[in-house]
C-alpha cells in the first residue's frame, strides 16, 4: 500500500504506538521470564510488572486491582462474562438477559448461543435512529428473572455513546449485573467506566496497544464477587477464570499504551473534534447523511451514507486515497447490510452502504480531506 494512503480505520484496529513498541520488545527479548515462575528473578520481575499493569488498568476503571484479569481481547471477555454467568442464572432461575440490537457480534453471538442451545430468553432492543438506547427502555424491559444486562460503551460502527454510567446507577439496587462492551470507549470516556459496572470487557488494539491483549473487568458489589465460572480449564491462571501462560509483553503493552493514552487524552479529543469539523466541511460539497446522534457519539468516528453511491465500488475508487471501512471489520468481508444501521431503522439501501471514517488526529496530522471529497462529489450523479 502506498505511504501517502491515510488511514482512517482506527475503529478496526490501531497503529501500535512506537513506544508501545519498544516495551513489547524488551518484554519479548530481555526481561522474557514466566510470570508464573517462582524460581528465579526472570519469574519474579515478570511477575512484579504484570502486578504493576494489572493496578494501573485497574485505576482507569476505578476498581480494585484483583478485579481486573488479562484475556486476549474485548471479544474473549465477552465470551466470559457473558458464558460465565449462565451457569449462575440457570441455577437460580434467572434465564432473561437484555441487550441491543447494535452489539458486536462478539456479544451477539454468546448470547444467541445461549437463548438457542441453553434456554435463556434475550430481549434485543432496538435504539431508533438515533443509534442510542435509552436507560428507560432498558428498565421498562427488566423482570425479576433478568440475570444480566449487556450493552455496549461507544457503538463500533456510529461512534454513538450509550448511557452506561446511567444505567449501572439504576441496576445497581437490583440484582441485574451489568456487562458493558467498552472495546471502543476505554481511555476515550474514562468517567463512564467508574461507575458501579459490574463487568466491563476490554481490548488493546483500539488505543495504541498490540492486537491479542485486552482484560475483563469483575467488580465485587460489597464482598459479594461476580459468580462467574469460567469457561476454559487448564492451569489456574487469571483468578481460575483465564488459564493460559500469561503473555507478559503483550500486558506491559496493554500497559504502556493505557498509560500514554490516559496522558494525551485531552489532546486526542481536541484534535480529533478539529478532523471531525474539517471533515465535515469538506463533505459539505457533496450529498450526504449522517448515521448517529452526533451529539453523543465520539469524535473520531463519522459514519455516513452518500446518496446514490455504492459504499463498496467508493472504497475502491477512494483506495489510493484513503484507507475506510463499511461497519465492523469483523462482518464486513460479507458485504451484507449493517446489522446496526438496520437496527436503527434504516432502510437496507442505507444501510448497505454506509461509511464509517476513524481518526486518530496524530497519525492523520498531514491527511487533507478535500481531494477525497472531490472525489466522492464527481462520482455523485447530478441532482435532476
Amino acid at each position: 500500500m502506498s505511504a501517502v494512503v491515510a488511514y482512517l480505520d482506527v475503529a478496526a484496529t490501531t497503529r501500535v504506538d512506537p513506544k508501545v513498541a519498544e516495551v513489547v520488545l524488551h518484554w519479548m527479548t530481555e526481561d522474557f521470564g514466566n510470570a508464573g515462575s517462582r524460581t528465579h528473578e526472570y519469574g519474579a520481575r515478570a511477575k512484579k510488572a504484570v502486578q504493576q499493569a494489572r493496578s494501573f488498568i485497574a485505576t482507569t476503571v476505578g476498581a480494585k486491582t484483583e478485579e481486573v484479569i488479562f484475556t486476549s481481547g474485548a471479544t474473549e471477555s465477552n465470551n466470559i462474562a457473558l458464558l460465565g454467568l449462565a451457569p449462575h442464572g440457570e441455577k437460580t432461575g434467572r434465564k432473561h438477559i437484555i441487550t441491543s440490537a447494535i452489539e458486536h457480534k462478539a456479544v451477539i453471538e454468546p448470547l444467541m448461543h445461549l437463548q438457542e442451545a441453553r434456554g435463556f430468553e434475550v430481549d434485543f432492543l432496538s435504539p431508533g435512529p438515533s443509534g442510542r438506547i435509552t436507560t428507560q427502555a432498558v428498565m421498562e424491559r427488566l423482570r425479576p428473572d433478568t440475570l444480566a444486562v449487556s450493552l455496549m460503551h461507544v457503538n463500533n460502527e456510529t461512534g454513538v455513546i450509550q448511557p452506561v454510567a446511567e444505567l449501572a446507577e439504576k441496576l445497581r439496587a437490583t440484582p441485574t449485573f451489568l456487562h458493558v462492551d467498552a472495546a471502543q470507549g476505554y481511555g476515550k470516556l474514562p468517567a463512564d467506566l467508574t461507575a458501579p459496572i459490574d463487568l466491563i470487557s476490554i481490548s488493546g488494539h483500539k488505543i495504541g496497544a498490540p492486537k491479542g491483549i485486552g482484560a475483563l473487568v469483575t467488580r465485587r458489589r460489597g464482598w459479594d464477587k461476580v459468580p462467574l465460572e469460567p469457561i476454559m480449564f487448564g492451569g489456574g491462571q487469571e483468578r481460575k477464570l483465564r488459564p493460559g501462560t500469561l503473555p507478559v509483553p503483550l500486558i506491559m503493552g496493554l500497559y504502556e499504551a493505557s498509560r500514554l493514552f490516559h496522558e494525551r487524552r485531552d489532546n486526542w479529543e481536541r484534535e480529533a473534534r478539529a478532523m471531525r469539523e474539517q471533515l465535515l466541511k469538506a463533505l459539505s460539497a457533496t450529498r450526504f447523511t449522517v448515521n448517529g446522534d452526533p451529539d453523543h457519539s465520539l469524535p473520531h468516528i463519522l459514519n455516513v451514507t452518500f446518496d446514490q453511491l455504492n459504499a463498496e465500488a467508493l472504497i475502491v475508487r477512494l483506495k489510493d486515497q484513503v484507507a475506510i471501512a463499511t461497519g465492523s471489520a469483523c462482518t464486513s468481508a460479507s458485504y451484507t447490510p449493517s446489522h446496526v444501521l438496520q437496527a436503527m431503522g434504516l432502510n437496507d439501501e442505507v444501510a448497505a452502504n454506509g461509511l464509517r471514517f476513524s481518526w486518530f488526529p496524530a497519525q492523520t496530522a498531514d491527511f487533507d480531506p478535500l481531494p477525497v471529497a472531490e472525489t466522492i462529489a464527481h462520482m455523485q450523479p447530478a441532482q435532476p
